[in-house]
């Protein structure tokens, strides 16, 4: 590789290394690095993420959802004639 071509792509590094991704938290709310190196994104860090995951599990985050009538026959193949 030419030097050209070595300080061209050191440069661009560089750059990119400037022009990092801060986003917040969606657990805690602080900043976090959005990139490759942070192993926890978009969390910042393992415990943000370790709550996170066990809000998942213990069913914290649902979908809305309206359940049809008891008594409605709407899937219930014992209450169709």
């Amino acid at each position: 590789m030419s030097d050209t071509k070595k300080k061209a792509a050191a440069d661009a590094a560089t750059t990119a290394d400037s022009a990092q991704r801060w986003v917040k938290c969606p657990q805690c709310g602080g900043p976090s690095l959005y990139s490759p190196a942070n192993r926890f994104r978009p969390f910042c860090g393992e415990r943000c993420k370790q709550i996170d995951l066990g809000a998942w599990a213990s069913e914290e985050f649902r979908m809305p959802t309206e359940a049809p009538p008891e008594d409605a026959e709407f899937g219930d193949p014992r209450l169709l004639p």
